[in-house]
């Protein structure tokens, strides 16, 4: 097992067995995404004799229920196991579970900890990175939450191997995304080439990279007051698509929103960087073009969690490693 970041307790291994040895000892209850089950069943049977599961929760995940209900469900559950606040929360799965499951070890008996691993690529170098929990109210994405830090994330890249190719390409995004804006390791060409591919042993240093620079940059801005504006790229117009997606009943993953989202940031500041930002997304497989109207964002855009009176803080674009803090009018 690997230690990538010690701050943020982040580790690596070759399987998912290999996290049982961070729980000697405790209580867990575990939150899994039923479509991650085999990996949730390697966990348990990899715990020592020493570590007891209270009980299991098992989601059928979609941005539809990721809501207040399925919280509440998810703490009934807790509670009728007998889980004491001395107990660790384990979400298996991807963005959504650990979202989910972390927002509701932090409220359930005033809050416990909880640990994450991630199984798809988008989790492993963003969602269950940096402490941001919580859950949608009604079509406006991620609206209630806390940002309270994981006892540990452990990062396995073999799962990845079996993800479905455009839920890989959904973590590209996000991983390309984190190179943009922090490229000092200078692998951003190399990302653009190894997830052109099918996933390989050549994506532990980048998933390594991207999720050191998050973890760098939340230790340095945790409450998100200033840098940790930045790992907004793209999300502020993406937001505003998903939400039109579920109005619609389109079928757009987050990452491909984030692509978008890139786009159409890097459009309204650096053409050049724009048709380079749009090659290389094509070469990976992402989608390029919003399929709504900029009008039609906007209101989605005014009701954004990131939202003042009037403005917003937008994540623009200058360069590979140079984004900016705009604040821009609404």
């Amino acid at each position: 097992m690997k230690c990538i970041d010690e701050i943020s307790k982040i580790f690596a291994g070759s399987t998912v067995a290999e996290a049982a040895s961070l729980v000697k000892g405790e209580e867990l209850f575990l939150v899994y995404d039923a479509a991650a089950g085999v990996y949730a069943g390697e966990f348990i049977d990899a715990l020592t004799g020493d570590a007891k599961v209270l009980g299991t929760v098992a989601l059928e995940v979609s941005e539809e229920m990721k809501n207040m209900d399925t919280v509440l469900s998810i703490a009934r559950s807790m509670l009728s196991a007998g889980v004491s606040r001395q107990a660790l929360v384990v979400s298996i799965g991807g963005g959504i579970t650990s979202d989910i499951a972390g927002f509701t070890a932090s409220i359930y008996k005033r809050g416990i900890r909880y640990a994450n691993i991630p199984t798809t690529l988008l989790s492993q170098v963003d969602a269950a990175i940096g402490g941001k929990t919580g859950v949608n109210l009604d079509d406006y994405k991620n609206m209630l939450g806390v940002i309270v830090q994981p006892e540990f994330t452990f990062i396995c890249p073999s799962v990845l191997s079996t993800l479905p190719r455009r839920d890989f390409l959904s973590g590209a995004a996000e991983l390309l995304k984190t190179l943009i804006i922090d490229n000092s390791a200078g692998l951003y060409e190399k990302a653009v080439e190894v997830l052109s591919m099918p996933p390989s042993g050549d994506l532990l240093p980048l998933i390594s990279a991207a999720a050191s620079v998050k973890a760098g940059i939340v230790s340095r801005d945790m409450y998100e007051a200033g840098e940790r504006k930045k790992l907004n790229l793209g999300h502020t117009w993406a937001h505003a698509i998903e939400h039109e997606a579920l109005l619609r009943g389109d079928d757009i993953t987050h990452g491909e929103a984030v692509a978008m989202g890139i786009i159409i940031a890097a459009e309204r500041s650096d053409s050049a960087l724009a048709t380079r930002l749009k090659a290389d997304f094509l070469k990976v497989g992402l989608p390029l073009e919003c399929p709504y109207p900029l009008e039609a964002l906007t209101d989605a855009v005014r009701r954004d969690k990131k939202a003042g009176d009037g403005w917003i803080d937008l994540i623009v674009p200058h360069g590979i490693g140079d984004v900016r803090i705009e604040r821009t009018a609404l």
